[in-house]
C-alpha cells in the first residue's frame, strides 16, 4: 500500500512539472514544440534597371610613350658656341634661335665671294660687249648667248660660290625646325661642337604609344580603335586611337601596335603607361561586376520583384575591368529581359525568395 502511495506522488509530481513547462511556451520563448521559429529579416539592396546597350570590350597593355615629333639637332660646321639661348625644358616655337658657333671664318668668304661675283659681272658686260650688246642691256640678249658669256666670263662659278658661302655662315646658327620642347642639352657656351647633338626638340603636343599584344588577340584590332592611356601609378587617362598595327608576328609571338594621344600637359618623352584598347558590342545587357555572384559552382543575378529577390542563372559573355555582358541560362530555364530590376549590391548573403528593401540612394 505504501509502495503504490509512493509511485502516485511521483506521477503527480511529474505531471504537475510538464503543466507548468507547457505554460512557459505559451508565454513566448522562441520556441515551437522542439523546432526554432524563423522570423525572416529583410536584406537592403541597390537595385538598376536592366537595359540594352553597347559594350565595350577591352584589352590591356603595357606601352611606352615617344613624342610625335622629335629631332636631334646638330650644327653642321664645327667650332666654339658662341651663343646659347636655351636649356633643359625650354619651350620653343619654330624658327628660334638656340645657339650660335663663332662665325667670323664664314662672314669672310662671305664677302670674298662677293668681292668675286663683282669681278665675274664686270667680265660678262665685257663679253656682252665683244658680242656687239651694249654692256648693261641683259634683257635683248638672246638666252643662248647670255648661257655662253656667263660661262666664260666665270659668273657663274661665282654665283655659285657666293651661294655656298652664304649657306656656310647661315649653318653657324642653329634654329628650331618645329615649335616644342628643349631636351637633352649636351653641350655648353664656348664648347667645340663635333659628332653629338646639341640638344633635341621634343613636340609634346601628342605622342605616340607603342605596345604589343599576343597574336590570338590580333583579330580584336583595327585601325582607329579607341584607347585609353594611363601612366602608371595614376588613375587618370587620356584617351587616343590605334594608327597602326604591324601585320607580321615577333619571335616572342606579339604583334606591335601603335596609338596617338593629345597631351594635356601630364606626359612626358619615354614614360610607361597602361594602354586599354575599347571594342563596342552593341545590344548586350550589361551589368556590374557586382551584379553577379556564384551559386552552386554557376554565375547568378538577382532580379528585384515584390520585395523579393529572384534567383536567375547567367552566363557571362564579356568582361572588361568594371563590368560584365550577360544573357540568361536557358539550359537551367532562366529568363532575363530589358525592363527587368537587377540587384546590384547587398547580393552577397542572398537566396532565391529572400525578403529585400532598397536602399535609399
Amino acid at each position: 500500500m505504501k509502495t503504490s502511495t509512493a509511485i502516485l506522488a511521483l506521477a503527480a509530481a511529474a505531471l504537475a512539472f510538464v503543466s507548468c513547462g507547457g505554460k512557459q511556451n505559451s508565454q513566448g520563448d522562441g520556441t515551437n514544440g522542439d523546432k526554432l521559429v524563423h522570423s525572416p529579416e529583410a536584406n537592403e539592396v541597390s537595385v538598376m534597371v536592366l537595359r540594352s546597350q553597347p559594350f565595350n570590350l577591352q584589352m590591356v597593355s603595357n606601352g611606352k610613350l615617344s613624342a610625335a615629333g622629335r629631332s636631334e639637332l646638330y650644327f653642321e660646321n664645327v667650332g666654339t658656341i658662341t651663343e646659347m639661348n636655351v636649356a633643359n625644358g625650354d619651350r620653343v616655337s619654330s624658327g628660334a634661335i638656340l645657339a650660335r658657333i663663332d662665325d667670323g671664318r664664314q662672314a669672310n668668304d662671305v664677302r670674298s665671294a662677293e668681292i668675286a661675283l663683282e669681278k665675274a659681272r664686270m667680265s660678262l658686260y665685257d663679253e656682252l660687249i665683244g658680242l656687239g650688246y651694249e654692256a648693261r642691256d641683259t634683257v635683248s640678249v638672246p638666252l643662248d648667248v647670255m648661257a655662253t658669256a656667263r660661262m666664260k666670263s666665270g659668273f657663274l662659278e661665282a654665283e655659285n660660290t657666293l651661294e655656298k658661302a652664304r649657306n656656310e655662315l647661315a649653318a653657324t646658327v642653329l634654329r628650331a625646325p618645329f615649335s616644342g620642347r628643349v631636351a637633352d642639352v649636351k653641350l655648353k657656351k664656348y664648347d667645340r661642337t663635333g659628332s653629338e647633338p646639341f640638344c633635341t626638340i621634343i613636340d609634346d603636343s601628342s605622342f605616340d604609344v607603342d605596345f604589343n599584344v599576343l597574336e590570338s588577340e590580333y583579330g580584336f584590332l583595327g585601325k582607329d580603335l579607341p584607347v585609353k592611356v594611363s601612366p602608371f601609378g595614376s588613375e587618370k587617362s587620356l584617351s587616343g586611337r590605334v594608327t597602326t598595327i604591324n601585320p607580321a608576328v615577333d619571335k616572342n609571338g606579339q604583334v606591335g601596335v601603335r596609338a596617338r594621344i593629345a597631351n594635356d600637359g601630364t606626359l612626358v618623352d619615354g614614360m610607361n603607361v597602361r594602354v586599354v584598347v575599347e571594342k563596342a558590342e552593341n545590344d548586350r545587357l550589361v551589368v556590374p561586376k557586382s551584379a553577379v555572384v556564384i551559386r552552386d559552382g554557376l554565375d547568378v543575378l538577382f532580379r528585384y520583384r515584390g520585395g523579393k529577390a529572384e534567383w536567375v542563372y547567367v552566363n557571362v559573355l564579356m568582361s572588361n575591368a568594371e563590368s560584365y555582358a550577360v544573357v540568361a541560362n536557358r539550359d537551367r530555364g532562366a529568363e532575363l529581359f530589358p525592363g527587368d530590376s537587377v540587384i546590384v549590391s547587398g547580393n552577397l548573403n542572398l537566396a532565391d525568395g529572400s525578403q529585400v528593401t532598397l536602399r535609399e540612394e
